[in-house]
Order: C-alpha cells, then structure tokens, then sequence
C-alpha cells in the first residue's frame, strides 16, 4: 500500500497543491474506501469477478479511462490557478468511490483475501480485513498527503509547479496500465 500508485500519487499531488487541511476529505475517503474493498473481498468478490470474465474486463476498462481523464486533468492543472473543474480536491465520496476502479486496491485486496485468510466466518473474515486495510491505509496516506504538503515548499515557482504536476499525472496516466495486468 505504501508504494506508489494512484491514491499515492493523487494524495501527494492534492497534498502540494491545495494543503493538508483542504485534502484531508480526500484522505479519509481513501481510507474507508480501501476498508470497503477490503471487505467485499472477503466476502468473495473475487471469485465473482474470476466466474464472470467480462465484468471483469469491463472494470478494467473503465478504471483505465477514468485513470486516463484524472491524468488528463491534473496534467491541465495550472500554477495559482483559481477556478476550473481541479481547482479543489476530491471529496470524501469521490475518493470512496474511486476505490471501486482502483486497480492497485483490488489487487491487493484480492491477493490478502485468498493468500491470507485465517478460516474465519466470511463476515467477519470481511470486518478483518476492511479493519486492516482502513488502519495500514490511513498511516500511508497521512504520510503521502504530508510529504506533498511539504513539498509545495519546493514548488514556489511556476516552472517547477509545472514540472512536479506533469510527472505527477504521467505517473498517475502509468497505472492506468496495472489495470490490466
């Protein structure tokens, strides 16, 4: 969970652009959201998606595009800008529901879920394993939305702005990839 990907990426771009308080909705909707993913897939949500291979694939394209257009649009960012549709940070519903087309989440969800289960009951084998995504998550994105709050200190000029955005959204744009691997 620690390494990057797109809460990552997209916690320490709203870090550096719009200050801890201001991302700190986005930050707790990432934290429920990993919770809840976590849990659906102790319930057995992967085996759901390996028996209907075209849900599957259909979930994979609509991350991919929907990871594409957040690149596209943190790309767009502007230095000081004050107004367009990236001038504020995701809400706590929008992170919640991100998570849905998160591949990196699902992926870890789904590795935990049939590598590490304990035997419990699917309910609580699920409450297990949404407590322990919702804890390990919120130290990673306590840590991601601080490091980019700290950068912005670095970020005081439009050229570097500029710089740190893009590669920001080029690497956000790369994990579009991971959806189909």
């Amino acid at each position: 969970m620690f390494t990057p990907g797109p809460n990552v990426i997209m916690l320490t771009a709203s870090g550096a652009q719009f200050g801890f308080r201001r991302t700190l909705p986005h930050l707790l909707g990432v934290v429920l959201g990993v919770g809840v993913i976590g849990g659906f897939s102790g319930l057995g949500v992967g085996a759901l998606l390996a028996a209907y291979p075209q849900l599957k694939f259909s979930l994979q394209v609509i991350a991919s595009v929907w990871i594409l257009w957040m690149a596209w649009q943190l790309w767009r960012t502007t230095y000081g800008a004050t107004s367009g549709q990236r001038e504020k940070p995701f809400s706590f519903i929008q992170a919640v529901f991100f998570q849905w087309v998160n591949p990196k989440i699902w992926a870890i969800a789904l590795t935990a879920s049939s590598g590490y289960s304990v035997g419990l009951p699917p309910i609580q084998e699920a409450f297990r394993l949404a407590s322990t995504f919702s804890s390990m998550n919120l130290f990673v994105c306590l840590f991601w939305t601080s490091t980019g709050t700290l950068l912005a200190y670095l970020l005081t000029r439009p050229v570097a702005w500029r710089m740190f955005i893009r590669a920001m959204a080029l690497a956000l744009a790369a994990t579009a990839v991971m959806v189909f691997i």
